[in-house]
């Protein structure tokens, strides 16, 4: 019987496998800095060779970059679903802006369904922060931009897809966040100038859906989500409408002779 060479691992090698499941679960966050060599080799309980030797491995792989004089860095390019040009695109076009609701039904429904079943505590004390952070745009009204807004509505979304432990749903919302964060703030305008209780319902809704993950209701964790969104999609329905109604009169005002 032929027996193959056992190949001894490097220790390098471990510390690749040790810092890409952290790159994976999230740990490690797109564009963060890694500490410092010493630290990181004092935590791992390795040498700084060895350390180096696995920074640089990473680096070829193109999951870091390294800055002369400024530190190791996850690569920014992970996880950019879309381009900055086409972002733009997504963001001008009506139609788009509909498929980015049907596809954040399917991806958050499922987000909040997994964030229920599995959130550990160190998640569900993240959540609560991104929720605060929420309720407080909520709560100082007039005085908080869109811009504020949106981008505590996407934060909200993001930590309930960490705590759903699913690195492709994490790694999807992550890459499509800047696209999440202009879509709320597209949408919040319109919404608002259409129906009066639609900060109310927001409100209430997300408060739902943080109370239902945070009681491990899963199955209604994502129907509130889905209603969520449906509801999103309805006031947008009738945004449009209304838009389409005034185009036509001010047409005919153009016209009358």
């Amino acid at each position: 019987m032929a027996v193959g060479q056992v190949q001894q691992r490097r220790l390098s090698d471990d510390i690749v496998s040790q810092l890409e499941a952290m790159i994976l679960e999230g740990t490690l966050k797109i564009g963060e800095r890694l500490p410092a060599e010493r630290v990181l080799a004092e935590q791992f309980g390795v040498s700084r060779p060895s350390l180096r030797e696995a920074i640089q491995k990473l680096v070829a792989k193109g999951l870091l970059v390294s800055r002369q004089g400024g530190g190791n860095y996850v690569a920014e390019t992970l996880g950019s679903t879309f381009s900055d040009p086409l972002l733009k695109l997504l963001e001008e076009n009506p139609g788009a802006q509909r498929d980015l609701l049907e596809f954040r039904h399917t991806l958050e429904g499922s987000c909040a369904f997994y964030a229920a079943q599995r959130a550990t505590e160190p998640d569900r004390q993240r959540l609560s922060e991104a929720f605060a952070a929420l309720q407080d745009c909520y709560e100082r009204g007039g005085t908080v931009t869109r811009a504020e807004e949106g981008a505590a509505d996407a934060r909200f979304h993001l930590a309930i897809a960490e705590a759903s432990h699913n690195a492709v749903l994490l790694h999807t919302i992550r890459g499509l966040f800047d696209l999440l964060k202009r879509n709320v703030v597209t949408n919040i305008g319109g919404m608002y100038a259409q129906r009066e209780e639609t900060r109310s319902m927001l409100i209430s809704q997300h408060r739902a859906l943080y109370e239902a993950i945070m009681a491990g209701q899963a199955e209604e964790a994502r129907s509130l989500s889905n209603r969520h969104i449906d509801y999103v999609q309805e006031v947008l329905a009738d945004v449009q409408l209304e838009a389409q109604r005034l185009a036509r009169a001010q047409r005919r005002v153009a016209v009358k002779p």
